[in-house]
């Protein structure tokens, strides 16, 4: 490398030292350019900083033996995208199986609101496209008899409604969720059941006899009410639940569906579109080619009636199907905001639940554990370094003293590049780049020892240098390959708790690297001098058992 190669490659380290070192000072101001604000901020883990740790069960009843595992990992990777698509990113998300119940915990550092955190995991959709089921033959007079023995059976001392709505409810959203309605406003619902709900029942009542609606007949149990703020007014919500004896060969009910196999698993992609005849927002669903092909069964053997879209269990659209439509597009129509079409659009296209999941446990975890790991990692990390420079030092001597150096430069390049990817810090991220560390040392003491070789043999200064990074690049270069393709599979099959620690030792790997090649070998490089020729003892090298000719450099 010529010399003024080298002061060039060293000014360009100045300055990169300069820019890492604003990046990694405490407390640098956010980089704004324009619209984008860049924060310079360490990201910690759960592990770390605290936040919030929850558990949900996975509802996979309704799908076969073999594809619960894959239904469970559908589950994981969608609830990733969702918190990632917020701005809580490394989220530790892990599945397990736990007898007959499947389970995934989802970790959120940082977040210190549960209910925040319930939030960005529950309004993650379940959308499903469900056709008319087919009819079950009951009279009208046949489903008053048969709702009036469900009822009497409702109304014994300590009966279990969840239990009965499972058994007895013909809407099949009744059945499946134990007839639970969730938390509902005053009309959101046909007129006769919206009375008996908000204004006939309190609290823990279940209705004297069934309801009869277009539907069918209603048993509904008001399980409690609260007061909430909307728009900064205070309105009534009531958590009720049903059980549904329907007539689906009559015209009381000819809106009962089913499930089909189209979900938001096949879901592309959702857009925000507009009717152009109204001008009203509408939300437009592209499929993938199962999607389509799914799709277009569902619309030919269901011309003419109605095809329901529903969303986390309740309809948002019941279109009826005019055409058999083959072109993997489907519209949900609505009375939609353009803000509400937005937010769904963008709710849809973070992913739909493959299958329906319930929380199941809710804790803060602090961060006193994380701080005593952290001191006690600094203190590690600092006797450590400490030990490794001394023995650089005494063994290498003048390049020990340049390598100490590298290393620190090397520890603000990985620093400023875990604020700006940005990497989540948990104890396992630290684990890893310590891991780097001690890599980017081996690959220092690899360069001095072949050089010292070159030495021995009688080569000049410079020439050994050159010649000991030449020879020492070939175990450099498949050390850190072998250990780079580790940390990929890592990266690839591991789960979010081993990512950090695959991803920042191989962000290590590769620093050390450039770290070992680029910058020791810059500072080696200016060291160079006719003094220093003379001066061997200062690379390790005694000069009697060094021949070198005098004129060389």
């Amino acid at each position: 490398m010529k010399r003024r190669n080298v002061w060039i490659t060293f000014s360009l380290l100045v300055v990169l030292v300069a820019a890492v070192g604003y990046i990694d000072w405490p407390g640098t101001p956010n980089l704004k350019l324009g619209n984008i604000t860049k924060s310079f901020d360490l990201r910690l883990g759960l592990d770390l900083q605290g936040g919030t740790s929850l558990m949900y069960e996975a509802d996979v009843n309704q799908v076969p033996s073999s594809d619960r595992t894959s239904a469970l990992e559908g589950v994981r990777d969608v609830i990733e995208r969702r918190i990632n698509a917020y701005g809580v990113s490394e989220p530790v998300i892990q599945t397990s199986r736990v007898g007959s119940q499947y389970r995934v915990s989802v970790d959120l550092a940082g977040v210190k609101d549960i209910n925040e955190a319930i939030k960005l995991i529950g309004e993650t959709p379940l959308l499903e496209f469900r056709e008319p089921a087919a009819p079950t033959g009951l009279s009208d007079a046949d489903a008053k008899k048969k709702a009036d023995e469900v009822q009497a059976l409702a109304k014994r001392p300590r009966a279990d409604f969840t239990a009965l709505a499972k058994q007895y409810s013909d809407d099949t959203g009744s059945k499946d969720n134990g007839g639970d309605l969730g938390w509902a406003q005053s009309g959101q619902f046909v007129a006769e059941f919206d009375k008996a709900l908000f204004q006939d029942l309190h609290d823990g009542e279940l209705t004297s006899a069934p309801v009869k609606t277009q539907f069918g007949y209603h048993i509904i149990k008001r399980i409690e009410s609260r007061k909430i703020t909307v728009d900064g007014k205070e309105v009534t919500e009531i958590h009720g639940a049903h059980i549904l004896i329907g007539v689906l060969d009559s015209p009381i009910n000819q809106n009962n569906y089913v499930t089909t196999a189209l979900t938001g698993k096949q879901l592309k992609r959702s857009d925000v579109v507009f009717d152009p005849n109204s001008g009203a927002p509408q939300v437009q669903l592209t499929f993938n080619s199962e999607g389509a092909k799914l799709f277009g069964e569902l619309t030919k053997k269901n011309l003419g009636k109605s095809l329901a879209i529903y969303l986390d269990g309740a309809p948002i659209s019941i279109p009826t199907v005019q055409n058999e439509i083959t072109s993997g597009t489907a519209v949900i129509t609505g009375n939609f905001t353009l803000e509400e079409a937005k937010q769904l659009a963008k709710r849809l296209n973070a992913g739909a639940l493959p299958v329906p999941i319930t929380l199941i446990s809710q804790q803060n975890v602090g961060a006193t554990l994380g701080r005593e790991s952290i001191e006690r990692s600094l203190v590690a990390g600092f006797i450590g370094l400490v030990l490794v420079a001394i023995f650089m030092i005494v063994f290498y001597r003048l390049p020990g003293v340049l390598a100490v150096v590298a290393l620190g430069v090397y520890t603000l390049i990985v620093l400023a590049i875990f604020k700006l990817w940005p990497v989540t810090l948990s104890l396992a991220g630290i684990a890893g780049f310590i891991l780097s560390i001690g890599m980017a040392v081996d690959a220092n003491i690899l360069v001095f020892e072949r050089t010292k070789e070159e030495l021995q043999a009688g080569r000049p200064l410079l020439s050994a240098i050159d010649e000991g990074f030449r020879r020492a690049w070939l175990s450099i270069r498949d050390s850190n390959v072998s250990s780079l393709i580790t940390a990929f599979i890592l990266i690839w099959f591991g789960s979010s708790l081993i990512k950090g620690f695959a991803v920042t030792l191989s962000i290590g790997i590769l620093v050390s690297m450039f770290s070992a090649l680029t910058v020791t070998r810059t500072f080696l490089h200016l060291s160079i001098s006719g003094w220093m020729s003379r001066h061997l003892w200062l690379f390790g090298v005694s000069r009697s058992t060094t021949p070198l000719p005098p004129s060389h450099v």
